[in-house]
């Protein structure tokens, strides 16, 4: 924790962001921000999911073996896991709006370019640079909207632009299904980049900076009052002003990413960083095991590609409603609540990898609870992900998780095209696995929960 700096000017005021920042009510700025922040995630989530939901129409067209469909779904992950790092690392650098609007723009011209794919190779290319942008655009993304809300909406903030990710990916499921029956598969890419287009034109005039991260990194006095100006129009506030961070030092230095990554260690972060990896990481590999192959799962059991294509997206959206809901609770009760989803979530996954519903009336409920719970966790552990770091490293921080996580990523597609397509046994196996990684989020959790009260307690501001 930082003292308030010296001046040697008398009629200088000094003024704590921070504390403005902990009283300040949710007001339409902090509406503003999280609208373009889910606006940004919509079509992140839209751009990247829009490869499983077409995938039974590429694999028809260019004639893709189950290795090759596990290659192609598995390229964006291996994208995502770079640009984790990379974009993590530039927020905290150079600003979060920056890289943000530059990962925008990135992706729409790759998802447009996506359309004229015409073989494996090309198309697996594409989907690795796409998710180069996208891993880069999230981390910065939550950061911006936990440095700016109030204490009691920081972690409730990340789970509802990540909402935005959500309803983009059930829209992307939607918008197959409208358009690639009449169209062609390429149509839908050739649509969803030239949306994402005019949104980055909306941010490049809308998307405001983080007033914390600008403070922390010694930014000029008059870029902090005009930021917070708007976050706090009822703030006694002049040109004259000098500002501090009274819950974290200032970080002006460029600072390297290996001096970045050992401060994701320090203190009570020792063993709060490891467990959000791991929570991070077995989440992420039920979900994105979901994702990559739910409607070729749920085809394998019985059902036809378009009604389990609207069950994916139906599923996908309700799952990130019930996150937020789970974060409203962990808010006043703590992160131990994030367990709830998964605990709620394993045994329905096990009744379908014991295949003891198959063929009754059950089915589709189990499917639905399932699929649901796996969201509802997985938007809650994003959540987390950022809130316990300073702002001067929490992108990194953020993206370091990201990083981790992005190993089951890749890992879940890759696995599950060659062990848990081709047969139904296959299947149910993968519904199995799924529930032993909501079995780790709930340990992790847990484990988490303990440690994040003993920071909290050291650095109630943080």
């Amino acid at each position: 924790m930082s003292a308030a700096p010296d001046t040697s000017s008398a009629n200088t005021a000094m003024i704590d962001v921070a504390e403005i920042l902990r009283v300040s009510a949710f007001g339409r700025y902090h509406l503003w921000i999280l609208i373009l922040s889910c606006a940004v995630t919509f079509f992140d989530g839209l751009d990247f999911l829009l490869i499983a939901y077409t995938l039974p129409y590429i694999r028809d067209e260019m004639h893709l073996s189950e290795t090759a469909m596990g290659y192609v779904s598995a390229a964006a992950f291996v994208g995502q896991m770079i640009g984790a790092l990379a974009g993590a690392y530039l927020a905290d650098l150079l600003g979060r709006k920056p890289i943000i609007l530059t990962c925008t723009v990135l992706s729409a011209f790759l998802t447009f370019s996506t359309g004229f794919a015409q073989t494996p190779e090309t198309l697996m290319i594409l989907r690795l640079l796409a998710g180069l942008t996208i891993g880069g655009l999230l981390a910065p993304a939550w950061s911006l909207n936990v440095e700016v809300m109030p204490r009691a909406m920081r972690a409730t903030s990340v789970t509802i632009i990540m909402l935005g990710f959500s309803l983009g990916a059930s829209a992307s499921g939607a918008l197959t299904n409208l358009i690639a029956p009449h169209l062609g598969w390429h149509a839908v890419f050739f649509l969803c980049g030239a949306l994402t287009l005019i949104l980055a034109l909306v941010l490049l005039f809308t998307l405001p900076e983080s007033v914390r991260w600008m403070v922390a990194k010694g930014k000029p006095a008059s870029a902090v009052l005009s930021a917070l100006q708007r976050l706090a129009p009822n703030e006694p506030l002049d040109r004259s002003s000098s500002f501090y961070l009274s819950d974290e030092a200032s970080s002006s230095e460029r600072t390297s990413p290996a001096a970045m990554f050992q401060q994701l260690f320090k203190g009570w972060l020792a063993y709060i960083t490891p467990l959000i990896w791991v929570a991070y990481f077995c989440s992420s590999f039920a979900i994105y095991l979901k994702t990559s192959f739910g409607v070729l799962f749920l085809e394998e059991l019985g059902l036809s590609v378009p009604d389990a294509t609207w069950l994916g997206a139906v599923t996908g959206l309700l799952g990130a409603l019930g996150g937020v809901l789970l974060l409203a609770l962990t808010e006043k009760r703590g992160p131990a609540w994030i367990a709830l989803a998964p605990a709620i979530g394993a045994p329905f996954t096990l009744l379908l990898g014991l295949g003891l519903v198959l063929n009754g009336p059950f089915f589709i409920p189990v499917v639905l609870m399932s699929s649901i719970m796996v969201g509802t966790g997985h938007a809650a552990v994003v959540a987390m992900t950022g809130i316990y770091y300073p702002s001067a490293i929490r992108a990194t921080g953020g993206g370091w998780a990201s990083f981790v996580a992005k190993f089951a990523s890749v890992a879940a597609p890759i696995i599950g095209a060659h062990f848990f397509l081709g047969t139904k046994e296959r299947v149910l196996h993968g519904y199995l696995f799924s529930a032993a990684c909501l079995l780790g989020v709930i340990v992790c959790v847990l484990a988490l929960a303990k440690f994040a009260a003993r920071l909290t307690e050291q650095k109630p501001d943080a």
